[in-house]
């Protein structure tokens, strides 16, 4: 594979992942996730769609060389020349069973958490219109107030192996309505996860969230995996102060001073 091919791939992939982004137009020499809407849970998911895609292990600790389209395409060529023909060596998975799904009371309401499911896309398209402007920032760090149905594929048609997602339903006008949606997608050495959160803004400081979030993080252990991270902007003091309280750890993010990293061993 040349190195036109191997841009082509990684264009293919930040398409697959973020169908709004214009590929065209992103400049190979600049910070990529500076020009595109990649959010840090979407850029796992490009580095992991590639790793598949090129038969190339990409190991967390090789994520810093990859900040623009050139040195992607540098790196894989390089990678691929010392090591042709390499699968990724992530650790397997164990067998797993199917997620459970509970009913829990918040408030005097009702509230179930089960696995998303891929006809849950409408659910996750009006889930995102009712979340405040703020509230969509916070989550998907961009302004946007509708999710191209690509976006919203990805997003729920899951396979809870790799990239598992959680929502929570409650009744809304005698219908059940997302009222929250937790998630992780596993990173490409298959030992840890980064994970989001989305609550709707009439549930915040419910509770909810820890339902969730301690709901995800069992998920985690049970598969085995040791760590769970997260990307925060720096000014959303709420969810820094949530994730403390959950037992992340706060570390600035060398990538971008608007945000912090969480992390918790599991």
């Amino acid at each position: 594979m040349n190195t036109e091919d191997i841009r082509r791939a990684v264009l293919a992939a930040i398409e697959y992942i973020a169908p709004e982004t214009i590929v065209q137009a992103i400049k190979p020499d600049q910070l990529l996730r500076q020009q595109t809407e990649l959010d840090s849970i979407d850029w796992v998911n490009v580095i992991s769609t590639l790793s598949d895609r090129l038969s190339i292990e990409i190991p967390e600790s090789d994520y810093g060389q990859l900040a623009t389209l050139d040195s992607i395409v540098a790196y894989v060529a390089a990678r691929q020349a010392e090591l042709p023909g390499e699968r990724p060596r992530g650790r397997t998975a164990p067998a797993l069973g199917q997620l459970p799904t509970t009913v829990h009371v918040i408030n005097g309401t009702l509230v179930t958490v089960r696995p998303i499911r891929a006809d849950d896309m409408q659910q996750e398209a009006d889930f995102v219109r009712h979340l405040a402007l703020d509230s969509r920032y916070k989550r998907f760090m961009v302004t946007v107030r509708e999710l191209p149905d690509a976006k919203l594929k990805y997003l729920t048609d899951v396979d809870q192996v790799r990239h598992v997602a959680l929502v929570a339903t409650a009744d809304r006008g005698g219908q059940q309505a997302l009222v929250g949606v937790v998630r992780y997608v596993v990173d490409s050495a298959g030992t840890g996860c980064e994970f989001a959160v989305a609550i709707d803004d009439g549930w915040q400081g419910s509770g909810l969230g820890g339902v969730l979030m301690h709901t995800l993080i069992g998920v985690a252990r049970s598969r085995d995996l040791t760590t769970m991270e997260g990307s925060v902007l720096a000014t959303n003091t709420r969810m820094l102060k949530f994730t403390r309280q959950l037992g992340f750890r706060l570390e600035r993010d060398p990538g971008d001073r608007s945000c912090v990293r969480v992390v918790r061993e599991l």
